[in-house]
């Protein structure tokens, strides 16, 4: 048995876990991204595609963070150099940090616009709105020099007031909170999304099962998608499980998150698609139709601006859940490795985040002021994201697959999945330890090489 020090936070319950890990992995590429990639490749065939990659990719890696953090109940750093004291694998913990911070650098800067959107959606400004105006509101946001940063830093304060109060009265009082009433706000905005006229073609787009459309390029993103939904290779779900409750089952709340996960993302399209379709308008817009159609398509509604209120509330619930797992990282890291205060490791992370994250709030449109600027033929808010994105997430993945597959022996494994013997798992050990040390990284080098264009 490694040590587990007494002293540190724990969340309270297996609900706690299930929530904060939940809103972990529910961010904002739930709202939109995911629905929209099940329309496009083929509805239910691809939902089919994505549930067996997750299978043997999503939650084999899940699982491994699970066990490396609970295991340590150390930092996404400290937890590789307890378990393989003097080895280089302590550099996976480092990845880790490093891509949650690029990730926030980025993120918050579009955190920082769904904020706006609720601040200008209960202004009432959406009132009488066309799609060319929806549009130019958007320009001038994204554009604006002061506007984004404005609502950058008022992001991150949020975050960091959060992560201050710590574990059980920050982290887990917010997630068991917030998380609930993002499932309520969502299906009351599916009630009567799916109640308008034409809503049964956006529920067609969504739900319709096309084999026709399956290919290797629609693998490849189902492979992907199943590994960076669930908020992986990144030190967050390592962070996350230094926290859980001893007798946690590791196995059941990966697959209760994965399912949960993707049930937040199609009750979003439920609660998009059908009103897009109802009003004409086009599906594939991208982030702008959270920031452009979304606002038009509501104002035409009866109730609408309340409904706008509430959609970009959930909006933001799930981008505020997304953050404070990302932050929590370094946070942990600093805390603990480093040997400061809770409180400064957080205003130090923030203070990182807002400054290097300037640069991205500049640059996230052509015509903004640090627009032009290029490093390696990309923007500042592109590079970030490629950077974390494709090439140190898949990577990182790949690496927790090897280490949990090769450098942890069944024993161990045996051991933490089944609560030293308390869950009934213990046959089901052998069959997992293949898939995590053969085939999850055999697909892990494959999301890699199509995330840089290799494949």
């Amino acid at each position: 048995m490694s040590s587990k020090g007494d002293s540190r936070e724990t969340f309270s319950s297996g609900l706690a876990v299930f929530f904060a890990t939940l809103g972990s992995a529910v961010g904002l590429g739930n709202i939109w991204k995911f629905p929209y990639l099940v329309g496009a490749n083929g509805g239910g065939a691809f939902l089919l595609i994505y549930f067996l990659c997750i299978l043997f990719v999503g939650l084999p890696v899940m699982a491994s963070e699970f066990f490396i953090g609970r295991k340590t109940r150390k930092n996404a750093i400290g937890a590789f150099k307890q378990l393989k004291p003097g080895s280089p694998w302590k550099h996976i913990g480092t990845m880790g940090v490093a891509a949650s911070g690029l990730i926030m650098f980025f993120y918050s800067c579009v955190a920082g616009w769904v904020y706006y959107y609720l601040f200008k959606a209960i202004r009432g400004d959406f009132a009488g709105v066309t799609l060319d105006s929806a549009k130019a509101q958007f320009g001038s946001v994204v554009t604006d020099p002061v506007t984004p940063i404005l609502w950058q830093v008022i992001v991150m304060a949020v975050v960091s007031l959060i992560l201050t109060m710590g574990v059980k009265k920050g982290i887990e009082k917010i997630t068991k909170t917030l998380m609930p009433l993002l499932f309520l706000l969502i299906i009351i905005i599916d009630i009567r999304a799916v109640t308008l006229p034409g809503a049964a073609e956006g529920l067609k787009f969504l739900f319709h099962v096309d084999f026709s459309q399956l290919s290797g390029a629609v693998i490849l993103t189902a492979m992907g998608l199943a590994f960076f939904k669930l908020s992986l290779g990144m030190g967050t779900m390592i962070t996350y499980s230094s926290y859980f409750t001893e007798d946690n089952n590791l196995l059941g709340t990966a697959v209760k998150v994965a399912f949960a996960d993707t049930l937040v993302s199609m009750l979003a399209g439920i609660a998009i698609f059908p009103a897009v379709f109802a009003f004409g308008m086009q599906p594939g817009a991208g982030p702008g139709l959270l920031f452009m159609t979304i606002p038009l398509v509501f104002s035409q509604m009866p109730f609408g601006n309340v409904l706008l209120i509430a959609f970009f509330f959930l909006t933001s619930i799930a981008a505020t859940t997304a953050m404070l797992s990302l932050v929590e990282v370094p946070v942990a890291y600093f805390s603990e490795e480093r040997g400061l205060s809770r409180k400064s490791s957080v205003l130090l992370c923030a203070a990182v985040i807002v400054v290097l994250g300037i640069p991205a709030a500049l640059s996230a449109d052509s015509a903004g002021l640090l627009g032009g600027v290029t490093v390696f033929g990309k923007s500042f808010f592109d590079l970030y994201d490629f950077i974390s994105s494709n090439i140190m997430l898949p990577l990182g993945g790949l690496f927790i697959a090897l280490f949990a597959g090769h450098m942890i022996d069944k024993a161990q494994w045996r051991q933490e999945l089944t609560n030293q013997g308390r869950i009934g798992l213990a046959g089901a050990v052998g069959l997992f330890r293949f898939i995590i040390r053969y085939v999850t990284p055999a697909l892990l080098v494959i999301v890699f090489l199509h995330s840089i264009g290799v494949l």
